[in-house]
This record gives C-alpha cells, sequence and structure tokens, in this order.
C-alpha cells in the first residue's frame, strides 16, 4: 500500500482485512465502461495451472517419494539446493507455471506454485496468513504494505489417528525460521490467495502505469473474495489514477462504513476529497489520521531524504536511523543510511549497511545496484 499525505497506500500479498458477515455488494461498485478491455488474460484458473514442465517434475517427485512419502520428497525439492534452486524475488508476482520456470518469486508466488505442485501429488493443503506486521515498501509515489502467507502439507480429517513423519501435518515458509518463529497464523481460503495474487497483479499494473489492467486485476480480485477489503482499496486508487473521483469516493466510503479504523484507506478518501476540491473533509480525515497514526509509514525515511537533498547528512542520519529502528531489514532505509554516513566520512558504518541492504534486497536489480555500491566503498577505502 502507499501514499501518506501525497501518498498513494496499496495492499499486497496477505494484507486482507476481517470483513463483517454479511457480503458487501460490488456490482454498482464497477464501471466496465470507463476501461479498455485488458492486455492479457485474467482469470482464476491460470493461477495454480501446471505447465508440462510441472507435469514432469511431478512425476519425478512422484518416483522419489515411494520411498520418502509424497510430502517430503516435495518438501526436499523445495529445500535441497541441488534441485528446484528457488530465490526469493519480489520484483512481479507470478502465477504458479511462472514462479516454476523462472524458479523465483515472492512468498505468495511461491505459495502458489508449492501448493499447485502439492495438488497434483494428491497432497491437501492449508493456506494461512501469517500475523506479523507488515512490511512496508515503494515505487515512486506509491507505498505498498506487505503481509506474509505460507501453507500447510497433508491437512486433512485426521481425527484420532496417530499421524507418523511421512504424513503429519507440515507447514512450509519461504521466510528465515526466525520470522515466523511463535507468530500466530490466521487460516485463509483458495480463494482468498486467488484473490491476493489478483490483487498484487492489480497494484504492480498500477504501478506501472497501466491503468486498464489494473482495473480488471482489481474487479477480478473481487469477484474471487468480495470480503478480501484490500482489493476495493486498490480499485479506489486506481479510479482516482484513471481521473473518476466519484466513483473513487465511493468505493473507499464503501470499505469504511465496513472498517471505520482503516487508516490506509482513510489516507486515501482523504486525497481522493481533496481532489475533489472539498479541502475542509480532507482536512477532517487527515486530522483523524494523525490521532490514529501519529507517524506514519516512511514519515522519517521522506524526512531523510529531504535532509539528504538540503545537505544536512547529520539530520539524515538520524531520521534514517529512526525508519531502521521501526523496520530493521528494509533494504531501501539501510541504503540510504549507508549514504548518510558516507556523505559525513564514515566509510565503516556505510559498508555495514549497504551489506545489510544488499543481504535483504528483493530483487536482483537492487542485488546488483547495493552490491556495486558496496564495491566503490570498497574502492574509495582502499584508495
Amino acid at each position: 500500500m502507499k501514499t501518506w499525505g501525497v501518498l498513494l497506500f496499496c495492499a499486497m500479498l496477505a494484507a486482507c482485512a476481517t470483513a463483517p458477515v454479511v457480503t458487501p455488494p460490488t456490482e454498482q461498485l464497477f464501471r466496465d465502461q470507463l476501461f479498455v478491455l485488458p492486455s492479457e488474460r485474467i482469470g482464476a484458473d491460470d493461477v495454480f495451472a501446471l505447465s508440462d514442465d510441472m507435469k514432469r517434475y511431478v512425476n519425478e517427485i512422484a518416483g522419489q517419494s515411494r520411498n520418502r512419502g509424497p510430502q517430503q520428497a516435495l518438501i526436499d525439492a523445495l529445500y535441497d539446493k541441488s534441485q528446484l534452486r528457488l530465490d526469493y524475488d519480489a520484483e512481479v508476482t507470478r502465477n504458479a507455471a511462472q514462479t516454476f520456470a523462472a524458479r523465483a518469486g515472492n512468498c505468495l508466488s511461491l505459495v502458489i506454485m508449492t501448493a499447485a505442485l502439492a495438488k497434483e501429488l494428491g497432497l491437501p493443503v492449508r493456506y494461512q496468513r501469517v500475523l506479523v506486521d507488515d512490511a512496508w515498501s515503494r515505487s515512486g509515489d506509491m507505498y505498498f504494505a506487505s503481509s506474509h502467507v505460507n501453507l500447510t502439507l497433508g491437512v486433512g480429517h485426521i481425527g484420532d489417528r496417530v499421524l507418523d513423519g511421512q504424513t503429519a501435518p507440515m507447514t512450509i515458509d519461504f521466510l528465515e525460521p526466525d520470522g515466523v518463529r511463535g507468530r500466530r497464523m490466521r487460516v485463509v481460503g483458495e480463494n482468498t490467495i486467488v484473490a491476493m495474487y489478483m490483487n498484487n497483479r492489480s497494484v504492480e499494473s498500477l504501478a506501472r502505469a497501466r491503468v486498464d489492467d489494473a482495473y480488471w486485476w482489481a474487479r477480478a480480485a473481487i469477484g474471487s473474495d468480495p470480503k478480501f477489503l484490500s482489493s476495493y482499496n486498490t480499485l479506489g486508487l486506481i479510479y482516482r489514477h484513471h481521473g473518476n473521483l466519484q466513483q473513487a469516493e465511493q468505493v473507499l466510503s464503501h470499505v469504511l462504513e465496513l472498517e471505520p479504523g482503516n487508516t490506509q484507506v482513510m489516507s486515501n478518501l482523504a486525497l481522493v476529497l481533496n481532489d475533489e476540491g472539498r479541502v475542509a473533509e480532507a482536512k477532517f480525515l487527515t486530522h483523524k489520521l494523525e490521532q490514529l497514526q501519529p507517524y506514519p509509514p516512511f514519515y522519517f525515511f521522506n524526512l531523510g531524504l529531504a535532509a539528504m537533498r538540503d545537505g544536512d547528512y547529520k539530520t539524515a542520519k538520524i531520521m534514517f536511523t529512526k525508519e531502521v529502528d521501526r523496520d530493521a531489514y528494509y533494504h531501501e532505509f539501510h541504503f540510504w543510511l549507508a549514504a548518510a554516513h558516507f556523505a559525513l566520512g564514515e566509510i565503516s558504518e556505510a559498508r555495514t549497511h549497504l551489506t545489510v541492504a544488499i543481504e535483504n534486497s528483493t530483487t536482483r536489480g537492487e542485488h546488483e545496484l547495493y552490491a556495486a555500491k558496496l564495491d566503490r566503498i570498497r574502492s574509495y577505502r582502499t584508495q
């Protein structure tokens, strides 16, 4: 999710909210006639569909499962670097076949691919949202909140049976164990996983200025799970970007009726009201936001960037440090903190934070950028 004030908040991955029991109406919120048809196929059937390569791989796993069982054989394939060799890559959300072909994906993509393989092996699966604080990232003027999902294999009607090591449920997670150990999890249905995937695709399309595609992905996400309210927030942002302020207000107000304390939606609605010239109403919402969340995501980061532009590197270092204190592993905070240290001549500290940025980068492009900067700092130190 993105944007506070001048920013836009979009929800990605498992960033779902608990909606009332009553299913919210949806058709009245859509305006298909305002958008060109999508440039790509959008269908729930494609999310878990297996490619021919995946089917061949499942046959290999099935052959290995005679001794270890299908569950253990799949787990070995996922975690053994000599087999699938999976990489974490948050640049784009992929469906099962795309993730398998790339051997890379974000946590949602990797969960979808694993579920597709597991179901082909005849293993029941269960999806969970891990109840951790949302991780924030940004792209341009948009800020994204990403939650985390995992899945459990071998979940069925167990009853009173004693399960052995081959049949007992086992959770697959693509985060480091310390990141999820002891965390509570909420079970979500496969329709919600599909909605999360489609909402991600919508947000990614919007970030790339493909507004028409973004609309159809958000529409499909709402169709998959009308209670996954993050998709409505995305739809509201799409209408705003498309210049349909009345429709944006309608969608965002609808979500606030269901979740009056949703600060992301509240922020976006304040932007829409301001765009409509309803400044007093926008200020009222902004004041309410400041009470609920006095220091929103990226608040100190943006102050740090402003200080960097002014050449006030000491203040910048203080502001970036405050963000690192709130999110210890977000790569961009460490990158800019390294830049402030470097500008102050604190080379060792700059190198330390750049190393952390590299270790926590989520795309290959970020990794290469930070690694190049670190090489330059090492070169500078040598000279």
